[in-house]
């Protein structure tokens, strides 16, 4: 039996496909690398209409990426699927800060989710750079706190998925005068956000 068996040679494969059946867009070449690689990593073509990428988002993002920062994610799933190479390359990382034993606490004693904490936690300690695919009640928390002057959020992935808060804290998060990449509506994920990161992390580190 013939088929592809090398790695790169399937990821290729599977771009020439979903670029042959996309058709022509309005996107640029940059923008055009994130919207095929999260259809490489959903098999969903409708995401090409469901992505918004402000203008001058990818920009920002490259740079603070260039710096070596910390990224925020709010779930495991979403920092797995995050390239550790490129990671290294630039000299960045990724923590899910839900896991903190301080998180944990803050949730616990203003009782709220352990999300929202997270994004607390993330900003008292300095983070720029959020990745969003599980926990609309995270989204909704940092919009609150930024506007109310805590912490310095640069940039934003908004991609939560699900029917309570999903659709609705995307629309919120995108009020906001900040560089961003969010998933309208109700679908997203981890997975999702991880690939829009790995797109990012992929214009500026050898592969």
């Amino acid at each position: 039996m013939d088929y592809i068996k090398v790695p790169m040679d399937i990821e290729k494969k599977s771009f020439e496909i979903i670029g042959s059946e996309m058709g022509e867009s309005s996107f640029s070449k940059e923008e055009l690398l994130i919207v095929k690689r999260v259809i490489h990593t959903t098999a969903d073509f409708e995401y090409k209409d469901l992505i918004y990428i402000r203008e001058g988002s990818i920009d920002k993002a490259k740079e603070l990426l260039k710096k070596g920062i910390t990224i925020y994610t709010d779930t495991n799933m979403a920092l797995s699927g995050i390239n550790k190479k490129a990671l290294e390359q630039l000299g960045c990382k990724v923590i899910c800060y839900v896991n903190k034993e301080e998180t944990f606490k803050l949730a616990k004693e203003k009782g709220i989710t352990r999300s929202m904490a997270a994004v607390e936690t993330a900003l008292e300690e300095g983070v720029e750079f959020f990745v969003f695919g599980n926990a609309p009640t995270a989204l909704f928390k940092l919009k609150e706190l930024t506007e109310g002057g805590i912490g310095k959020a640069a940039f934003i992935i908004g991609a939560p998925v699900g029917f309570v808060g999903a659709s609705e804290s995307k629309e919120e998060i995108e009020k906001m005068n900040l560089p961003m990449i969010t998933i309208r509506g109700r679908k997203g994920g981890s997975g999702v956000a991880a690939s829009i990161v790995n797109a990012l992390l992929y214009m500026i580190t050898k592969r």
